[in-house]
């Protein structure tokens, strides 16, 4: 099983090592035991999860999408015909190409609510080598 330095978990949390630490201290998040301090990888999991606060949707209606992405629109190139769309939901970015006349339709500008909904049939896994 994978474990993990203090710093390392925080920034796969999106916290501070300070948070972190206080988390390890208030029996929150396991450690190893080991020196370094290290956290079991099944913890940090459990732990990712706990935290993860969705943005409501807006949109108020019912959907077969289960990749919904509700964020902030915090870019929009528009080249001719197309046109990228930048969307930050939480600590994920989420990049659309789309034509410039949807992006007109819906409005979209640097601080719009969006939601981006993504389908997809292949998602590629890696993990770091040793």
């Amino acid at each position: 099983m994978d474990t993990f330095r203090i710093a390392d978990a925080a920034r796969l949390l999106g916290v501070s090592d300070d948070t972190v630490r206080r988390w390890v201290d208030h029996g929150t998040l396991p450690t190893t035991g080991d020196s370094p301090t290290r956290i079991p990888g099944d913890a940090l999991a459990a732990r990712a999860v706990e935290l993860t606060h969705a943005a409501k949707d807006p949109t108020d209606v019912l959907s077969s999408a289960r990749n919904r992405f509700v964020g902030i629109v915090t870019r929009v190139q528009v080249d001719g015909v197309m046109a990228q769309v930048d969307i930050q939901a939480g600590p994920h970015r989420v990049v659309s190409l789309m034509s410039a006349e949807a992006v007109r339709e819906l409005g979209l500008e640097p601080g719009s609510l969006a939601v981006a909904v993504v389908k997809a049939t292949t998602v590629i896994v890696e993990t770091p080598t040793d």
